[in-house]
């Protein structure tokens, strides 16, 4: 241990001694890190964000929606969900605790009082606030009665608030869509933006309300979101629903589905691992700057041997050990590293947040303890890779040749 705790003294003094060179000697290793840690958080970020959008759906939830292959759709052939599946979810399934249909009526103009915006239109039901976990801030949400009578009544997002000059408290005021005036009875709660695109811009309406509006020969694509009863029967429910949906559409045995059913965490998980991924290779190919700062490490260390020769013949000489030279030339190539890959991280964080905030409605940087647990190891890993060689040069030295050396 004392021979340890010398050996980083040594090491401390010796790039004390040389500041400037210490530092470009690790500024390959600063550079790879940083990169590294700013790839990563700002990777990380979206990824967290993204995957909380989720989270409204919970564990429990499943979507079922019509499945179409995009040279299918290029060809003319639409798969649409029908508003009898609904009723046949509904009476069939036994492991469903609730369920929401909803589809957009193809209208998307609104308008109050000379104002008029472009917002994201849908019919459902009531349902929806609880199979979705998104409630009314103002007023109420969509009642049974609202659906069951096809009234005019509308929920809105906090956007369509700001878009059409509507007071802070807009419940109770008319806005006319698809020719007909809509009272609004609440306002959801805010959502904010995402890839700089609002989730508040939108207006819902009852669903059979929106049923009447597009009329009987207009086929809507329309999707199903079912809240699951029971967590331990989510894959039984899932195979219950196909078996269903399959016997309503009347799919032969040897048909493909012309739906599909994704549950919640089953799309966080697909983006999770797709930003894994991006991750890996972003990482990977940034971490080549580690590879050229430890050979950088490796040069100028190789330098120091040589600088330091009549000093290890000395040391030698009063009976140092081949292994104490080793250990304290390696000592110092890692703590070289390891003080760069430190301040690599340092930079790499506050890059990551100084870009995140400059992009509009970016998420902030996020930097996994993963993150920065490799890149500590990495760091220290480069330095005892690319400082053994001149470690071992040193060691080798013959005393005599050394105290000769000029």
């Amino acid at each position: 241990m004392n021979l340890f705790l010398e050996s980083l003294r040594s090491a401390l003094a010796s790039i004390r001694a040389h500041r400037l060179r210490s530092f470009l000697t690790s500024l390959g290793i600063i550079i790879g890190v940083a990169s590294v840690i700013t790839v990563i958080s700002l990777i990380q970020g979206l990824s967290k964000s993204v995957t909380d959008q989720f989270e409204g759906l919970g564990g429990n939830g499943l979507t079922v929606r019509p499945h179409n292959e995009f040279k299918e759709v290029m060809r003319g052939k639409v798969n649409y969900l029908r508003f009898d599946d609904v009723e046949q979810l509904r009476l069939r399934v036994d492991g469903i605790r609730n369920l929401s249909p909803v589809f957009t009526p193809g209208f998307s103009e609104v308008r109050f009082t000379g104002m008029s915006a472009t917002a994201q239109v849908f019919a459902t039901t009531a349902s929806y606030q609880e199979v979705n976990g998104r409630y009314a801030r103002l007023g109420r949400f969509l009642s049974e009665s609202d659906d069951a009578g096809a009234r005019r009544v509308a929920v809105i997002g906090e956007k369509l608030i700001e878009d059409l000059h509507l007071p802070p408290n807009p419940v109770g005021q008319f806005v006319l869509y698809a020719n007909e005036w809509f009272k609004i009875v609440g306002v959801m709660e805010k959502r904010g933006e995402i890839f700089g695109m609002s989730q508040d811009n939108y207006m819902i309406i009852p669903f059979k309300t929106g049923q009447s509006i597009i009329g009987n020969n207009t086929r809507p694509q329309l999707q199903i979101t079912v809240a699951v009863r029971d967590l331990g029967r989510l894959d039984a429910t899932r195979s219950h629903i196909r078996m269903v949906m399959r016997q309503a559409h009347r799919l032969k045995p040897d048909d493909t589905d012309d739906f599909e059913i994704e549950s919640a965490d089953q799309i966080a998980k697909s983006f999770e691992k797709l930003s894994g991924t991006v991750t890996l290779v972003m990482g990977g190919v940034v971490g080549i700057a580690l590879l050229v700062g430890g050979i950088g490490i490796m040069n100028i260390m190789l330098v120091s041997v040589k600088e330091r020769t009549r000093e290890i013949g000395i040391c030698k000489a009063i009976g140092a050990r081949s292994r104490d030279i080793l250990l304290q030339f390696l000592i110092e190539a890692v703590t070289l590293s390891l003080l760069g890959g430190l301040l690599g991280l340092v930079i790499g964080y506050a890059l990551g947040v100084g870009i995140a905030a400059m992009i509009p409605d970016f998420p902030p940087a996020v930097v996994p303890w993963w993150a920065v647990a490799l890149s500590v190891l990495f760091s220290g890993g480069v330095g005892v890779v690319f400082g053994v060689v001149p470690a071992s040069q040193a060691a080798r030295l013959d005393p005599i040749d050394a105290l000769r050396y000029e």
